[in-house]
């Protein structure tokens, strides 16, 4: 080095290491599961984004906000959040959920978990809870397949769509979810698409502060199975669909609400009531029927 490079290496100031500052959702995520298992321009990871934004806004206390979830691709988002979580067997979120609901009237819980999941084996469950009113949201990320098990038809997967078990395109009739939901007794019902990242939030935001079962469908890409099949293209190409093919409609009937296979897709809020929750309309019930003699469960922080 001559003596002109040295005076100018000592003339050099090293910077101070910067602290790195924590990402705004760290607190919220496990991070010491990461990096997830989706797949790239999947949309699932774009859900619990939206999740911890609503919960955020919300304001509810994380000590009493607990998320279930059931099996298949959707089903990991309750081991990757760092709340009070489950991840039950398949179909059985919803049940699981109802136990935490009623064994403890101070939560708030939330399921995420998928199409297949949660109105295929776990539909009977659905239709129940929602018929009672149990106090809980329903997240639903509807991708049109069962993705993790090599991209079956499920129950919401579209006449004419292709898929594992359905080479030549599918020939059942879909579920219609919004309309299912609030035919069943959900008092709020909205759908999104992974797209619409701002309003999913609010919406999210709105269902967990709402009394009773509320009920969220996300049209969410799946690339590597179902588009893929399907020659739809990669993520970016899913959601210029999602753009140039989603109709903002609140309110909307919801029995007109049926997906068609790459036709336009309606989305909005569409139910937002009110109607005592199971445990209002139980306690009623029973203090109707015995007087001073009822002493109503109030979960385990009030001791009885």
């Amino acid at each position: 080095m001559s003596v002109k490079e040295q005076e100018y290496t000592d003339t050099l100031t090293i910077p101070e290491p910067q602290e790195e500052l924590p990402h705004p959702m760290e607190q919220y995520l496990r991070m010491e599961r990461l990096p997830h298992i989706w797949c790239s321009s999947c949309g699932i990871g774009t859900v619990i984004t939206a999740f911890i934004s609503g919960l955020q806004k919300s304001k509810l206390d994380r000590d009493k906000v607990s998320v279930v979830s059931g099996i298949g691709c959707s089903g990991r988002a309750a081991g990757y959040l760092r709340l009070d979580s489950f991840h039950s067997t398949h179909g059985r979120a919803i049940p699981f959920a109802t136990g935490l609901a009623l064994g403890n009237p101070e939560l708030k819980v939330v399921v995420i978990s998928g199409d297949g999941d949660l109105v295929a084996i776990g539909g009977n469950h659905l239709i129940h809870t929602a018929r009672r009113n149990i106090n809980m949201t329903i997240i639903c990320i509807n991708n049109f397949n069962y993705a993790m098990t090599g991209g079956q038809a499920g129950p919401t997967t579209p006449i004419e769509a292709n898929a594992s078990t359905a080479p030549y395109g599918c020939y059942e009739y879909p579920f219609n979810l919004p309309f299912l939901a609030e035919s069943s007794g959900a008092v709020y019902v909205a759908r999104w698409t992974a797209l619409h990242i701002r309003r999913l939030t609010d919406s999210i935001a709105e269902a967990l502060q709402k009394p009773g079962f509320s009920f969220i469908e996300v049209i969410c890409p799946c690339t590597t199975l179902y588009a893929r099949r399907n020659r739809l293209g990669d993520g970016l190409d899913l959601m210029r669909f999602y753009h140039d093919n989603a109709i903002i409609k609140h309110g909307a009937d919801t029995r007109q609400l049926d997906i068609e296979f790459q036709k336009r897709l309606v989305v909005g809020k569409f139910v937002d009531k009110d109607k005592p929750t199971f445990l209002e309309k139980r306690d009623q019930f029973l203090r109707d029927k015995l007087g001073d003699q009822f002493i109503p469960y109030r979960g385990p922080s009030n001791g009885r």
